[in-house]
């Protein structure tokens, strides 16, 4: 059994005391460095008298020195003997075995499990566990201007910045530099990353010649502050000293390079210990630099720089690793059978992949938030209509609950702001820059926007402009902490996702104190109902609205706005209105304006039979079409062709035009009409005339032909007109359709409306003004009666 004091040799202590000289130190100052309270064991150390053993080799790890060099150690053969076997290669690997078989249940205790937010009861990291990757050549972006980022963005969609560089699986880093801190958002699967390195080192499959010492750097700051310990090589040799494994043997191990030592969260210690640890790191990795270091911290909270370590990120999730996540998911966590479990996988990625849940993709890059969707997927098998909750749900995750699940308290100014104000701060922050379409922000921007909520707290004192900058800085080094604003590049920020910007810009308008300041804000708002950037705002304010009409009839104002003044503009939406009154089909009014008015829109427009309007008011739109709809699109069509045919004649146009005119018309029951049609049908030459012969006759004969076909058409149906808008008419036709659609899925999302207002709006979509003899603009609905209808 190993003794439990030591004391140093004649030659060792004149080592020791040359060591001393040259740091300059005091026996005071030593001794807190070992972490002492009183000199009297350094004064003992120095004259020779025995003291406690852990304190003597902590001391000599203070001074640089080999502690077993320094101690007087007997000399027979039984120390010296096993000194010389676990020197050699051989029993090195035998004593590293040893160790890993003596801890091996510790470790799986520690790391072989996980808890996931919101999930009652552990789960095996290897149900959860999906490889990561790291960010490489981040470098070059560190450097990049404002301009620069602006620019850059606008290649992407919505800020997938992990496209822009090189990705290498993380353990592949692992066996490459022995020195890594390893960065990352919270919940982005630091802990997890480093608890995997854990498990594989303990079963040999990775690292097998290093042994795993997993140590949560909170908790160590907890027992130093109550021991008076802050030394990381004590609280190491104690932990390997309850498994029977002798200082000369961990000496031994440490001298080698045979630990793996893994710290976790370097950014969750307590403020008041943070240099003291940091102080003791540095120390235990230079001293003992053979070993494999691996520490985690929170990106944008690192304030210290360990020499010879290399700084990675962890990348955010991509599509692959997404999808690994969610299939492990529905089996072990979400306890479906294998058949029900692949069902919902598959369900889950088929639904993500859609366009309008784009917002839900951004969150679910992050494993923290993509347990929180699989949570919400799990119990109706798809996503909320209104994402408002989710969105609400990962702010609170992040700004509050994954600090209390980890027992993280923030201290200073911002540990006293409450919830509230935190999100009242990052609301005001987004709408601010949103609105100035300012994605990125430096330093000083947001510093000033976070002192000019700060200086109108109630609690604020005066008004000192250095503790107000003091202030301003910690409370943006917390925010960075959570992980809602990250650093892009140096001194320049963004919000992590701009779902979350949107978000908050939408969260800015609707908890207005006042009415008066409500209405002026949902005034600003519906100012920017062209703008596709503005979508999600629109959608996430009528989503949260206590009382959605005022914005929603804003909107109908400002939306019949864009066609008002433009007679041409109004004439065609009284022939849409026309047309769609003169047709038989079950489909509300509106949806049967919105399928006339991209049928008949020129061909260059992009929204040119686009029925994504036409089916959002009416999904029956989708079945099988009612004969008038069908008969009119087979004609638009069969004149498109024609005139097409009339430019450059070819078979295979021909053939078209014939299965144009003939498709669906047979079930026409006007038979003027029909054997009108059939008689210019008979006009066309056979397809089987060869080109030449059918250039030739649509050279000579086409134009006439489509102009029949026209006369017959706008005679018989109403359509065929040639409208002949100008490219500023058919920008305004664009936005039109655009703010319509908008319009139709705020309706979708707004709770607080009542039927009769829902129905108010949804029927006089698409509708012409009319002017009153005061010159007023009067929105009427043309009923099927002849009747009028006044909405203002």
């Amino acid at each position: 059994m190993a003794r439990r004091s030591l004391k140093a040799s004649i030659v060792g202590i004149e080592k020791a005391k040359r060591a001393f000289q040259i740091r300059e130190w005091t026996q005071e100052y030593l001794a807190s460095e070992v972490g002492l309270e009183t000199r009297q064991p350094i004064w003992k150390f120095f004259t020779g008298k025995p003291i406690e053993r852990q304190s003597f080799m902590e001391i000599c790890f203070q001074l640089g020195l080999d502690w077993q060099k320094i101690a007087e150690l007997p000399t027979g053969g039984a120390v010296t003997e096993k000194k010389l076997d676990w020197d050699s290669c051989q029993d090195i690997d035998a004593l590293v075995e040893m160790v890993r078989k003596q801890r091996s249940d510790k470790i799986q205790a520690q790391c072989a499990t996980m808890r996931l937010l919101d999930i009652s009861q552990p789960i095996e990291l290897e149900d959860i566990y999906v490889d990561v990757n790291i960010q490489n050549n981040i470098t070059s972006q560190r450097w990049l201007d404002i301009f620069e980022l602006q620019g850059f963005s606008k290649e992407f969609d919505r800020f997938p910045w992990d496209q822009c560089h090189e990705l290498v699986p993380a353990l592949q880093t692992v066996a490459t530099y022995p020195k890594l801190m390893v960065l990352g958002k919270p919940g982005s699967g630091k802990t997890t990353f480093l608890q995997y390195i854990a498990t594989q080192c303990n079963q040999g499959k990775f690292q097998r010649d290093r042994i795993p010492i997993f140590i949560r750097l909170k908790n160590f700051a907890e027992d130093a502050r109550e021991t008076g310990d802050f030394s990381l090589l004590n609280y190491i040799t104690q932990e390997l000293a309850y498994f029977g494994i002798c200082d000369q043997q961990i000496q031994t191990l440490l001298a080698h390079g045979k630990l793996l030592i893994l710290l976790d969260g370097l950014d969750e210690i307590p403020e008041e210990d943070s240099a003291e640890i940091v102080k003791k790191i540095r120390k235990l990795s230079e001293e003992y630099y053979k070993n494999q270091f691996i520490i985690t911290c929170r990106i944008g909270t690192q304030q210290y720089r360990f020499e010879g370590f290399t700084d990675i990120e962890i990348a955010d999730f991509d599509a692959f690793q997404i999808e690994a996540f969610v299939q492990k998911w529905f089996v072990n966590v979400g306890r479906n059978s294998s058949e029900q479990a692949q069902a919902k996988a598959s369900q889950f990625m088929q639904k993500l992949q859609l366009s309008e849940n784009g917002h839900i993709r951004e969150l679910a890059v992050s494993p923290l938030l993509l347990n929180l969707v699989c949570c919400v997927f799990q119990t109706r098998s798809d996503f909320p209509a209104r994402q408002v909750e989710l969105y609400k749900q990962g702010l609170d995750i992040l700004l509050n609950r994954w600090d209390q699940v980890r027992s993280i308290k923030r201290d200073g100014i911002y540990g006293d702001l409450s919830l509230p104000h935190k999100l009242k701060l990052l609301s005001q922050i987004a709408a601010i820059t949103f609105k100035q379409e300012r994605y990125f922000f430096t330093k000083s921007n947001v510093r000033q926007y976070i002192a000019d909520y700060l200086r109108n707290l109630p609690t604020a004192q005066a008004d000192d402009p250095e503790v107000l900058q003091l202030n301003s800085e910690a409370v943006l080094k917390s925010l960075l902490a959570h992980g809602l604003l990250v650093e892009r590049a140096r001194g320049i920020y963004s919000f992590s996702h701009l779902t979350f910007q949107e978000y908050l810009t939408a969260r800015n308008i609707v908890t207005s104190p006042k009415p008066e300041i409500l209405e002026e804000k949902l005034l600003e708002l519906v100012s920017h109902v062209t703008e596709p950037r503005w979508r999600k705002v629109f959608l996430l304010t009528a989503g949260m609205l206590g009382h959605a009409p005022d914005l929603l009839q804003l909107m109908k104002q400002q939306i019949d706005a864009l066609v008002g003044a433009d007679e041409q503009l109004q004439q065609f939406l009284i022939w849409l209105n026309q047309k769609s009154l003169s047709v038989q089909a079950p489909y509300k009014a509106a949806a049967i304006r919105a399928f006339y008015l991209t049928l008949v829109l020129p061909r260059d427009l992009s929204i040119t039979r686009d029925l994504t309007l036409s089916l959002a008011i009416d999904p029956r739109v989708a079945g099988n079409l009612a004969t008038d709809l069908t008969v009119d699109l087979a004609l638009n069509r069969a004149l498109s062709l024609s005139l097409a045919l009339a430019a450059d004649p070819t078979l295979d146009r021909v053939l078209a035009l014939s299965f144009a005119l003939t498709y669906d018309i047979d079930v026409f029951c006007d038979c003027e009409f029909e054997q009108s049609l059939q008689q210019l049908k008979k006009q066309l030459p056979a397809p089987d005339q060869g080109r030449e012969r059918l250039k030739k006759w649509w050279n000579a004969n086409g134009q006439t032909w489509v102009e029949k076909l026209r006369s017959l058409m706008l005679r018989c149906r109403n359509i065929g007109h040639q409208w002949q808008f100008s490219d500023q008419q058919k920008e305004v036709l664009k936005q039109y359709y655009a703010a319509n659609q908008l319009l139709v899925d705020c309706l979708k999302v707004a709770c607080e409306v009542s039927p009769t207002v829902r129905e108010q709006i949804s029927e006089t979509l698409l509708l012409p003004i009319t002017r009153t003899s005061g010159g007023a603009s009067e929105k009427k609905v043309y009923l099927a009666t002849g009747n009028v209808v006044k909405l203002w």
